[in-house]
């Protein structure tokens, strides 16, 4: 009941702050990417506009509220709520010249109505949809309907303002017809409005140091840009550097302003970052969330990465697939075999389905080890790698795969530095 009144109140005084401010709002939705997505916008557009982000994971009914606040949430304390509150207040009764010009909101999904819900709070002149997978599937019935709820997004954008849709995904795809906005499409496809060619990833040696990112080429009306990111592997962050650059050209910033923005891109705890691991190994941290399309991505990067000795995937349960789940788990499996992985360690229930799929695809029953919770592969992992052993970690949020990092990086110590779900909301999960 507090919750629903607490939840209420925000929406009000939220609304009511944007109507005073008017903010450009960006919204984002997608299965997979948001996060990333929206750290490279505001990376591309915070140095020529006062841009404020998403707090933390904050994309839902009470956490997009409280970024257009800008607060954190108060948690369970009612002395916290009432200084929220009269932080919304005075931001409606007074007038703040430093509030942000810019707003971009993450807008995530697990129940139908739930985007019509934050749409209702703030309706975005950018609308990005970065990708439609598995991922809630379960409580929409279909991939079908799930598309539609994302795909509301698209459609609450005027025929002024602009849709920023990944082309290289059938589902997000779908909603270029149905948007009224100027439509900028971003991928690797060619037939993408805006696109990334020439990718080249470039790691020397198997020092952390000597990483050097990848780097690619931006196409769009016919011109090149060349693009650096240093220091961040994986396809994901190339798909958030195009859509951030096609919001960038949404805001009148020409292609070398983005590009030289885009080189301070920094990519979030838990999603595909280089750990240094014990024993002289290296960690490849995608710990954050997981969902089919992105564990395929994950294991695809760590076949191309060199490495002296094995390639080990530690994998846990993706969830909330619904009835996909048996057969998308077991597609994993078959990749896992297909792209030659060394070692494959599962955590969870559903990840036997990874082990039945790449043991039919040819896997060896004794290069596959299974474990019911994260921190026992952690301690199993602790004795079996070796020098020189590539690592990559990764599963949904709820199977907690970071403590398995922790159990194997280098430098403990920097958990709270490098890791996800660190705070004490998460300690007893």
């Amino acid at each position: 009941m507090l919750k629903n009144i607490i939840q209420f109140k925000l929406k009000i005084l939220a609304k009511i702050i944007v109507a005073k401010y008017k903010p450009r709002i960006i919204g984002i939705t997608g299965s997979v990417g948001k996060t990333s997505t929206k750290e490279a916008v505001y990376t591309v557009l915070r140095d020529k506009f006062n841009t404020r982000s998403s707090i933390k994971n904050y994309n839902n009914e009470i956490g997009l509220p409280l970024t257009i606040i800008g607060t954190d949430s108060a948690g369970k304390s009612i002395i916290g709520w009432f200084k929220v509150f009269f932080k919304a207040l005075k931001l409606i009764l007074s007038y703040d010249n430093n509030y942000p010009r810019v707003i971009i909101l993450e807008m995530g999904i697990d129940h139908p109505g739930d985007m019509e819900y934050l749409l209702g709070i703030a309706k975005p002149e950018i609308g990005i949809l970065t990708f439609v997978g598995s991922v809630h599937a379960e409580f929409f019935g279909s991939k079908e309907k799930l598309r539609q709820e994302k795909s509301l997004l698209i459609k609450s954008v005027d025929k002024n303002g602009y849709s920023i849709i990944n082309y290289d995904n059938e589902g997000s795809r779908k909603s270029i017809s149905e948007s009224k906005a100027k439509v900028i499409s971003y991928g690797l496809d060619e037939k993408a409005n805006l696109r990334a060619q020439e990718i080249r990833y470039f790691f020397e040696d198997m020092n952390d140091s000597a990483l050097q990112g990848v780097n690619f080429k931006i196409i769009y009306n016919g011109a090149a840009t060349p693009v650096l990111l240093p220091n961040v592997i994986g396809t994901n962050v190339i798909y958030a550097a195009l859509a951030s650059a096609a919001v960038g050209r949404a805001m009148d910033m020409n292609m070398v302003e983005i590009s030289q923005a885009l080189k301070k891109l920094v990519s979030p705890k838990g999603r595909m970052n280089i750990i240094k691991g014990i024993k002289n190994t290296i960690i490849i941290d995608d710990t954050y969330n997981a969902e089919p399309q992105s564990m395929i991505a994950a294991i695809s990067i760590l076949k191309k990465i060199p490495t002296k000795n094995k390639r080990i995937a530690v994998l846990g349960d993706m969830l909330e697939l619904g009835k996909y789940s048996e057969a998308e788990h077991c597609e994993i499996g078959k990749n896992i075999f297909k792209l030659g992985i060394d070692r494959l360690v599962l955590v969870g229930e559903i990840s036997v389905n990874i082990e039945r799929g790449a043991i039919e695809a040819g896997m060896q029953k004794d290069q596959i080890f299974h474990f019911d919770k994260s921190i026992e592969a952690g301690v199993f992992l602790k004795n079996k790698i070796t020098s020189g052993d590539l690592i990559l970690v990764k599963g949904s949020q709820g199977m907690r795969m970071e403590n398995v990092v922790k159990e194997i990086m280098l430098e403990p110590k920097r958990a709270p530095e490098l890791l996800v779900r660190q705070d004490k909301e998460w300690e007893n999960k």
